[in-house]
């Protein structure tokens, strides 16, 4: 097990305040990163090979090099705290119990990048975190760790919490930019990205919390050390979310070399009740389930792609043998067809006909013919909207289809969910 070390001290009382951060070597990374040409902090970045931690797993400091260097205006930075998606809470753990972590990330972004203003975008319903994370920037201000000339040096940096609206489709980085500039939250069409043309029409960088709570380390220990944990291309801490029927569900920090045996079986202390594994869900609601043969892979951003899914947020969702695994699909697609957006046609109006589709087949009056249809409707939004949006929502569907088909051909079958005594053909 790899010592942890974003989450050394997130049950210590009180951990949470300047003082006891700066006790165990907060701001010591900005420290180290103001010592530094910009630009050596980028390749700094670089050389961890620290990816993101919101989902698409991309290089960090190849997305802060994207930035023209030469941009006459302002630029800024924003960290994607709109953490949304189904059986994640690793976020919500560290910008309640280590805000000063991600404060520090936020800030040695802004300085390599060039940008003087930071922006905490946070999902609505974190209210209490919201206030968490405004108290941590009062103190930093306070101690000149952030705002005007922070820590002694030239460096002008604020840092501004601000809540969103309460949707899904808000933590997608354009969308973000949309709502922060106070519209919709809705997808923009790319390019321009927003490394070149991002909020207000300036250069930003949008990074996850997690990613960008790793950047201090990558300053304070060298990119050397960060690039020694985990496998080749997947390095750094990285936080697990377990969840679902597991023993101990819970964030767990570990290397990208653990496998989801491992994070199930060891950390999670197994499948709750002694049952069997049925399914794993490995990076959030929106990666493909995998079946109880794959999980001896590495729970690692290629170790999932050779698996047959995606590490995405890391919300490993477990589900035994209890399940119905079209009814899992259902509740998926359900809060999907809720969240969607709108803008684009092949979601707005695939994600409510997938749904009937389901349901039909979970009330026992499917038909054989139906599992086609709905295949088809699931690959005909794939890939064909402005947002990884599509995508997300069509991940439950051929997941259960590709490893859980039988269950679909027993509904139409016996005119019933199997696993739901009470749903008869006709009632």
């Amino acid at each position: 097990m790899t010592e942890p070390v974003l989450t050394a001290f997130v049950r210590e009382p009180g951990g949470f305040t300047l003082e006891a951060s700066i006790r165990h070597g907060a701001y010591e990374g900005l420290r180290k990163a103001l010592a530094m040409e910009p630009g050596r902090v980028i390749e700094a970045v670089k050389a961890s090979g620290l990816r993101g931690r919101g989902g698409a797993g991309f290089p960090t400091g190849m997305k802060w090099g994207f930035v023209p260097k030469d941009s006459p205006g302002p630029k800024y930075v924003c960290c994607n705290a709109d953490e949304s998606e189904p059986g994640t809470f690793k976020d919500h753990v560290l910008m309640e119990r280590n805000p000063h972590l991600v404060l520090e990330g936020v800030a040695i972004a802004c300085y390599a990048i060039g940008a003087r203003t930071g922006y905490i975008y946070i999902r609505g319903e974190f209210l209490h975190v919201a206030e968490v994370l405004e108290s941590a920037i009062a103190e930093a201000r306070a101690a000149g760790c952030l705002g005007r000339g922070i820590l002694g040096s030239a460096f002008d940096c604020e840092i501004h919490v601000h809540r969103g609206a309460g949707a899904y489709e808000a933590g997608e980085e354009s969308a973000l930019l949309e709502s922060l500039e106070g519209r919709r939250a809705q997808p923009r069409l790319r390019p321009p990205f927003p490394a070149v043309v991002g909020l207000y029409g300036c250069p930003t960088v949008i990074n996850n919390v997690e990613t960008l709570a790793n950047v201090p380390l990558v300053l304070a220990k060298g990119p050397e050390w960060f690039a020694a944990i985990g496998p080749e291309q997947n390095t750094g801490p990285k936080l697990f979310c377990v969840s679902g029927h597991v023993a101990r569900p819970g964030v767990y920090e570990a290397s990208m070399h653990t496998t989801l045996r491992e994070l199930i079986y060891g950390y999670a202390g197994g499948i709750r009740g002694g049952r069997a594994l049925k399914a794993v869900i490995p990076g959030g609601s929106s990666t493909p389930v995998l079946p109880p043969g794959a999980i001896d892979a590495p729970a690692s951003f290629d170790g999932m792609i050779k698996a047959g899914s995606m590490l995405g947020s890391a919300a490993v969702i477990v589900m035994d043998d209890t399940t119905c695994m079209v009814w899992a699909a259902e509740n998926l697609v359900h809060f999907y067809r809720h969240e969607s957006c709108g803008k684009c046609t092949p979601c707005r109006e695939g994600s409510d006909w997938m749904l009937k589709i389901l349901q039909k087949i979970e009330r026992g009056e499917g038909e054989m013919r139906d599992l086609g249809l709905l295949e088809s409707v699931a690959r005909n939004i794939a890939g064909k909207t402005l947002c990884p949006f599509g995508d997300a929502e069509v991940a439950p569907v051929l997941g259960t289809l590709e490893h859980f088909r039988h269950e679909y051909e027993a509904h139409v079958r016996e005119g019933r969910c199997p696993f739901h005594a009470g749903w008869r053909r006709g009632r």
